[in-house]
């Protein structure tokens, strides 16, 4: 039997036709086992918090677990090291924060890129840090304080939340860009930070708002401004750091999400899209709000930018002040 060119041409191309229809997509197929949540923190602090919020949620959407597994260790860099390594599948993600594009330039070496191994999926929230005061300083808003710090060498430190967590790198970006007179005093995590300024052993501030704001309510302190492009719900009559007449000084703590590079950009679009409409859920808000945070969700690109842009920021800070952990 003889078949013609055309002929054996149309029959192969309706064969693949046929094979491609019936061939799932890989959105339509992922998850079809766990996958593993890489949070490089210990339990407890806030990316823990919202990774296990997130790994809930995303559990309950997918029908597959979505377990974490908390790799903690110098800074971050344990727990990221291990994600870059992993399979580019969708079957492992990585939550974390601010540490991801800040430690390269913080440490002499770390075992990743923030570039070249990952692939943004979606900044999922921020969270304000606040510049507050003890009572006893003779400033009531951040001009002031500016004042009294240039008139006074030498007698002013400010907290932070430890040597470079976001909150520290903005205290030393608001110190090198108005060229002031501040030492540094890091402390483990902005509670007790925030409570160092309320005791008096430091004067100046700039720790996580969450930490800040119930004793501001209170009265106990002073918060002169949030260094973020928006007001807090937390605390609406205190001004942005632009506001108070220094733009260019902001910045936030994020908890975003990230894939191994390489992962198929149908899991990375499904994730991204799945971690915005978690964020939207009625429960979820009012839960990310109670916690301290600002939902976001952007989008894969919007998040890749971000990255960018703060490896540049943070780079030059650190260069500024002459930071370098081992």
């Amino acid at each position: 039997m003889r078949f013609s060119r055309r002929c054996i041409l149309q029959t192969g191309a309706s064969a693949f036709l046929l094979s491609t229809a019936a061939r799932p997509s890989l959105a339509d197929t992922f998850p079809s086992r766990p996958v593993r949540v890489i949070v490089p923190f210990a339990p407890g602090g806030p990316v823990d918090v919202l990774g296990r919020l997130l790994a809930q949620k995303f559990s309950d959407h997918f029908g597959q677990q979505f377990f974490i597994e908390n790799l903690a260790g110098a800074g971050g860099n344990i727990g990221t090291g291990k994600a870059a390594k992993a399979e580019a599948d969708g079957y492992t993600i990585l939550i974390t924060a601010n540490n991801h594009v800040i430690n390269p330039a913080l440490y002499e070496s770390v075992p990743y890129d923030p570039f070249k191994d990952f692939t943004p999926v979606s900044l999922a929230v921020g969270f304000p840090t606040a510049l507050s005061v003890n009572n006893a300083v003779a400033a009531h808003d951040v001009k002031e304080l500016v004042a009294l710090i240039r008139s006074s060498p030498g007698k002013f430190n400010f907290a932070s939340a430890g040597v470079g967590t976001p909150s520290h790198l903005l205290g030393e970006q608001f110190k090198q860009k108005l060229n002031l007179d501040l030492v540094h005093v890091p402390y483990n995590g902005s509670g007790p930070a925030t409570e160092a300024v309320l005791a008096g052993d430091t004067q100046v501030c700039f720790a996580a708002l969450t930490a800040a704001a119930p004793l501001a309510k209170s009265g106990s302190l002073r918060v002169l401004a949030t260094m973020s492009k928006a007001r807090s719900k937390a605390l609406p009559d205190v001004p942005t750091i632009a506001e108070a007449g220094y733009p260019g000084l902001d910045g936030e703590g994020w908890v975003g999400i990230l894939a191994p590079a390489g992962t198929p950009q149908p899991i990375i679009t499904q994730l991204s899209e799945q971690t915005r409409a978690v964020l939207a859920a009625p429960d979820v808000a009012q839960k990310i709000a109670t916690l301290g945070f600002a939902s976001v969700g952007s989008t894969a690109d919007e998040f890749a930018k971000q990255l960018a842009n703060e490896s540049q920021t943070w780079a030059a800070v650190i260069a500024a002040a002459n930071l370098k952990k081992l």
